[in-house]
């Protein structure tokens, strides 16, 4: 990350930025007395997601879960770097914590506000100063709620952990914003007989008496609300297209025409990432794939190589699109700030018109026009600023569509060649990383050479209808 930087320390001080690998900066602190790390990261959509004063490596999650009790138990061994010296340092977690230990020694810990998960180590942690964290716990996750949230999607046959912009500290101890990502190693016991998918690729399947262990493994750095797993009855299927292996998983607990629909809807997505890699450049991950999950869930998720969907039959493929567009859009470059959001989904938007014109739909500036047609000046539609829209806000229509209909503006303003351009640059620069609005505004101005100033406040922040000019990109 670049001109914004959200870590910080709970103490007033001069902060230096410290790029560490996955594209952001983390705050170190420029002065000598141990202090303990902030409760958050500083994003003011959520307070307390995140944490000041470590930044995460590596997951390496074992959990055994019970279908029909909805108890987990587990530990998770968490790699970390303190950016500043610490006294004490908090995790995102919900679940009881019975013991932590840092680099092997028991440290002391209290769990606050039902969230934070608070660690005072044996002895102080140094700046820049590598160090392993364990933190043991067991607990019933159907029952916890943060953020007016309460995630836990599972029935006695299926448990799928897929949400934003909250789902990890249901399940592991985490820091939890976008802007640390790290890499996963999940394994996840279930009784035997039962399946078990997640990220990446499958590493071992191990059968004992008790049940059997699925590891799965994701060497890309990921933002930790895209790590998933998903455990019940599922047929699995895999291959491999243009040297891409997939995975595609869809439950048993839908019926025998919804689950060849899924499968049929799911054999799209090679398809899909090799019509979307001709105008973003290269996939940016070692697999993929999709999960469709028999839960009574309305929503797809971009879960980083492994979307999950809902059972919405065979020709949605405009929603396999727009998730795979995510795996550019929102999990390779992810928001560095809750509020950029429309980065993400507008872009993801975007391409589903743009894949729709290149495969006999309509071109993506009829979209544009028929959208500003539609929705009057006095809808509600209008009155969101989608810069920054809000927590309560962040997935309404005019994040998507706003979003969409500024990309394609864009495209008209800045011409076919600028703005491809502007696309490829940014996911390139950016890659494995995490971006600003202001930042992709400053480079499309710099690529197209023009001032977009007044285009962007038209379309992201202005709480009005754009006007039908040139300018606006609907000449």
């Amino acid at each position: 990350m670049i001109s914004q930087r959200l870590a910080r320390t709970a103490a007033a001080a001069l902060l230096l930025p410290l790029v560490i690998g996955g594209g952001h900066a983390i705050a170190v602190e420029d002065r000598t007395a141990p202090i303990p790390g902030s409760s958050g990261v500083g994003d003011p959509y959520w307070p307390l997601d995140g944490n000041g004063g470590i930044d995460v490596a590596a997951y390496k999650i074992n959990n055994r879960y019970n279908l029909k009790t909805f108890q987990l138990r587990g530990s998770t061994r968490i790699d970390l770097t303190a950016t500043v010296e610490l006294n004490r340092f908090n995790l995102d977690f919900l679940l009881p914590v019975t013991k932590v230990k840092v680099d092997g020694v028991k440290a002391r810990f209290h769990q606050r506000d039902k969230h934070e998960l608070v660690i005072s180590p044996a002895t102080t942690l140094a700046a820049r100063s590598p160090h392993t964290v364990k933190v043991f716990y067991a607990g019933n996750p159907k029952s916890k709620r943060y953020a007016g949230e309460k995630n836990w999607l599972a029935n006695t046959r299926e448990v799928v952990t897929m949400n934003e912009p909250h789902m990890a500290p249901w399940w592991f101890p985490v820091n939890d914003h976008p802007i640390d990502k790290a890499t996963f190693d999940v394994s996840t016991t279930v009784a035997r007989g039962r399946e078990v998918v997640a990220n990446g690729k499958l590493v071992s399947k191990k059968r004992t008496r008790s049940g059997t262990t699925w590891r799965w493994r994701a060497d890309e750095p990921m933002a930790p609300y895209l790590a998933f797993f998903a455990a019940g009855d599922f047929t699995i299927k895999r291959g491999a297209s243009n040297g891409l292996p997939w995975v595609n998983a869809v439950s048993q607990q839908l019926p025998a025409g919804e689950q060849r629909a899924a499968l049929k809807l799911l054999s799209r997505t090679p398809g899909v990432v090799e019509a979307l890699s001709a105008d973003l450049g290269d996939y940016p991950f070692s697999v993929t794939g999709g999960l469709t999950t028999g839960l009574p869930v309305y929503f797809a998720l971009e879960n980083q190589t492994r979307p999950t969907y809902p059972s919405v039959g065979s020709r949605a493929t405009s929603l396999v699109v727009h998730e795979i567009a995510h795996q550019w859009f929102g999990d390779d470059v992810a928001v560095a700030r809750w509020r950029d959001i429309w980065l993400n989904e507008g872009a993801a938007t975007f391409m589903e018109w743009r894949y729709a014109e290149q495969h006999g739909g309509q071109p993506a500036a009829e979209t544009l026009r028929q959208n500003y047609e539609a929705i009057s000046a006095s809808d509600r539609f209008w009155k969101l600023s989608i810069a920054d829209p809000g927590p309560a806000n962040i997935f309404d229509e005019a994040v998507y569509v706003r979003g969409g209909m500024t990309m394609q503006a864009l495209r008209a303003r800045i011409g076919e060649e600028k703005f491809w351009l502007l696309i490829r640059t940014w996911l390139e620069t950016k890659a494995g990383g995490n971006g600003t609005s202001e930042e992709f505004e400053a480079l499309a101005a710099q690529i197209s050479g023009q001032d977009l100033t007044d285009f962007f406040a038209a379309w992201l922040r202005t709480q009005s209808k754009p006007a039908e000019t040139a300018a606006n990109g609907l000449g």
